[in-house]
């Protein structure tokens, strides 16, 4: 049961999953909200609905709303958690495989729990940077409207030219390039994404002060990536070069996960880094972020064929390339790429 299902369909899944000899398998959307209500008197019997997780929450309350779905309105029901242990490397890092031998038995969901709360305050901590610009930012807002009633056209020009000015990037400046998968695997990651880049702003800003730099010596385009059977228009989506971190956080709200999650289009994405290399600014450096491997040449050339080469003959997507072929290039023009795989 998926979130594709009609609405019809989704309530017989639901009246279903209650009776007797019955495995239903569902996404994690149906573990907020969904009543499980068994009728079944053998079923009751026997302990009622049986929940099996096959995931670790990132939220507690999730994990608590999913524990819930088997024992609804005073009926009896119970709960397991099995997990995939390579499942657990974005709360156990990139040691995961060390991390999980000193883990196992009894103390395995204490150890993952707190895991996941050090995860939480740290997202927290990256919120509270952001919540701050946004407060800045409304406050600048209401000192505007202010000025506008009172007619004060320095200011009011003054202000408007600072807000829709964009990147004013001298020689010597750093450009980075921020690449990141957005198929449907990473979608709680993109939400986390957004809060990283006001932290690394506010930080830049701070070192820039410090250092007598303008803050247009830093600035930041992000661009993600997704697979062969997105669009042309959603394959690759691509920001303006940034200084301002409000400016990046606007691009990356129209930004949702989609697509398969299997090998993905890393290719087009590392295409793009050439391109932007080869302007007069050029780039200082390439961050990749994602939490699956590129595809490989076979892969591009059957996954191209979804909309036919006919289709991608029309885009700038019409020559197929491979991400080797692309890291040569930025290889040999010496711009160093940071691949985070998550």
């Amino acid at each position: 049961m998926t979130e594709k299902v009609s609405s019809n369909e989704r309530e017989l899944c639901i009246k279903r999953a209650a009776s007797e000899g019955t495995v239903t398998l569902s996404t994690r959307t149906f573990g907020r909200g969904t009543d499980f209500i068994c009728r079944n008197r053998r079923v009751l019997a026997n302990g009622g609905i049986h929940v099996l997780q096959t995931f670790f929450s990132e939220e507690l309350s999730e994990e608590y709303q999913i524990m819930r779905r088997g024992a609804r309105q005073g009926d009896p029901g119970s709960y397991k958690m099995i997990l995939l242990d390579s499942d657990l490397e974005w709360i156990l890092g990139a040691d995961w495989k060390k991390e999980i031998l000193k883990i196992t038995g009894s103390i395995l969901y204490a150890a993952l729990n707190k895991a996941r709360n050090t995860l939480y305050e740290s997202k927290c901590a990256a919120k509270e940077v952001g919540k701050e610009q946004c407060r800045r930012e409304h406050q600048a807002s209401r000192n505007f409207m202010n000025v506008l009633s009172e007619g004060k056209m320095d200011i009011i020009k003054r202000f408007l030219f600072n807000q829709n000015r964009g990147a004013n990037i001298d020689s010597g400046s750093s450009r980075t390039l921020l690449l990141m998968d957005a198929t449907g695997s990473m979608s709680s990651l993109l939400s986390a994404t957004k809060d990283t880049v006001c932290t690394m702003f506010q930080r830049a800003s701070v070192v820039l002060e410090e250092k007598g730099l303008s803050k247009d010596a830093f600035s930041m385009q992000f661009a993600v990536y997704r697979n062969y059977s997105s669009s042309d228009n959603k394959i690759l989506e691509v920001s303006s070069w940034e200084t301002k971190a409000s400016n990046l956080r606007a691009f990356m709200n129209t930004i949702g996960p989609e697509g398969d999650h299997f090998n993905v289009a890393i290719e087009l994405g590392l295409c793009h880094a050439v391109k932007e290399s080869e302007l007069e600014d050029s780039i200082s450096q390439v961050i990749l972020i994602g939490n699956a491997p590129a595809n490989t040449q076979q892969e591009v050339l059957e996954k191209r064929a979804h909309f036919g080469e006919s289709y991608w003959k029309k885009t700038k997507f019409h020559k197929p390339t491979y991400y080797e072929v692309e890291l040569q290039k930025l290889k040999e023009k010496n711009i160093p790429v940071h691949g985070f795989y998550l």
